[in-house]
């Protein structure tokens, strides 16, 4: 059997998952560049809406379950209190130390 990481070892994919664990908006938005986008389930969506939406007030969780050798594709168990708990895949691309572009959907 192998073992697959479930600490993602990119630093700004890293950074951005503890803030999403962490509820902590100011982290979370460090982690981002200023003119970083998103999908969801394949749909841009507007993020500072979606991340208060989907993390903030519904107090998003992501249990990271497996990493890719670059650390910028994860899967994980995303729970909130909107929707409950599902696996989800989490795409990031890095750019100059921080997330520009993040795609997630259910997995």
């Amino acid at each position: 059997m192998t073992a697959h990481p479930t600490h993602p070892n990119d630093p700004a994919v890293a950074a951005f998952v503890a803030a999403v664990n962490a509820g902590d908006k100011d982290a979370f938005f460090a982690a981002l560049s200023d003119d970083a986008t998103m999908s969801d389930d394949g749909t841009d969506r507007d993020l500072a809406a979606w991340a208060e939406r989907e993390i903030f007030s519904s107090n998003g969780r992501m249990h990271v379950e497996d990493v890719s050798v670059d650390g910028r594709n994860l899967t994980a168990t995303y729970t909130n209190a909107t929707w409950g708990s599902m696996r989800t895949r989490w795409v990031f691309t890095v750019t100059d130390g921080r997330v520009s572009r993040f795609e997630t959907g259910q997995a």
